[in-house]
């Protein structure tokens, strides 16, 4: 890479680390936002007219944006290497599909839509919430299941008991299971109660012991699950920049592993001066 290369990328590197040039994009991302917000009431034809023309440019400034961006990194395929860099190269360029005089006018305006999500990958406590719970997922995923299972036998036993009582409501698995949702929301769930309590007065216990499982042990296990997630990704992010506890932790073992290795470059080469005065 030449010397006048270096020197522009130093500058293009100095222009996207500015706070300035930060804000702005947040700015222009938030007007953004206003103006597809305004696309859905009714306004004049002067007034379209303006929308599309701060359309155009703020297209335009988020692909200046992006290539600056770009031109920043000191190999192009560093840039594609980071998730939400790959997400905001995508949502820019389909940007750049034309809304009017095309086939996919629809699916062009769905698109910008998508440029709100670009706060996301330029605020950093964003990004580490978004990627805590895309991490969480997983782990989730269990909870849900064995949720469900608590669904799936309490359904079964609510319509079995109660579907004399209130067919509508325990009709058959499926049904039940979608009242027992409603319950579990606490969505006029004593009326569902009083009901079945009139023919079975002791179904109270069948209720209480479903909120309980549902609404207090499964929903802090999923709290639970993305708070440790969180707490994963933010020490990760500290450890990058070199940040709280985490980053002076990491900072220290990093500096004692090179001094191990300086240690052990030392006495190799005190053991060769030693052999070499023996000879």
């Amino acid at each position: 890479m030449g010397v006048d290369a270096i020197g522009w990328r130093a500058r293009f590197l100095a222009i996207r680390s500015n706070k300035i040039f930060e804000w702005s994009v947040i700015s222009i991302i938030i007007l953004s936002a206003m103006m597809i917000g305004a696309t859905t009431y009714d306004i004049s034809p002067g007034g379209m007219t303006v929308l599309k023309f701060f359309d155009i440019a703020v297209t335009v400034f988020f692909l200046i944006e992006l290539l600056i961006r770009m031109a920043a990194e000191e190999r192009l395929k560093d840039f594609f290497k980071k998730g939400w860099n790959i997400f905001d190269f995508l949502v820019v360029t389909a940007s750049l599909i034309p809304v009017d005089e095309s086939e996919m006018v629809l699916l062009a305006r769905l698109l910008r839509i998508f440029r709100v999500l670009r706060l996301v990958s330029m605020i950093p406590e964003l990004r580490i919430l978004m990627d805590a719970l895309v991490k969480a997922i997983p782990r989730i995923a269990y909870v849900v299941v064995l949720m469900f299972i608590i669904f799936y036998i309490y359904g079964a036993i609510g319509s079995f008991w109660f579907e004399k009582i209130n067919p509508v409501l325990w009709g058959d698995i499926t049904i039940a299971m979608l009242t027992l949702f409603r319950v579990a929301t606490f969505e006029d769930w004593t009326d569902v109660m009083y009901e079945t309590m009139e023919v079975y007065p002791f179904s109270w216990i069948f209720y209480l012991t479903f909120i309980f499982l549902t609404a207090f042990v499964f929903l802090n296990m999923m709290i639970g699950v993305v708070l440790d997630v969180m707490q994963q990704e933010h020490e990760k992010y500290n450890r990058e920049q070199g940040e709280g506890e985490a980053g002076e932790v990491h900072w220290i073992k990093e500096h004692t592993a090179e001094i191990e290795q300086r240690l052990e470059r030392m006495e190799v080469l005190l053991q060769q001066v030693a052999e070499n005065k023996v000879r």
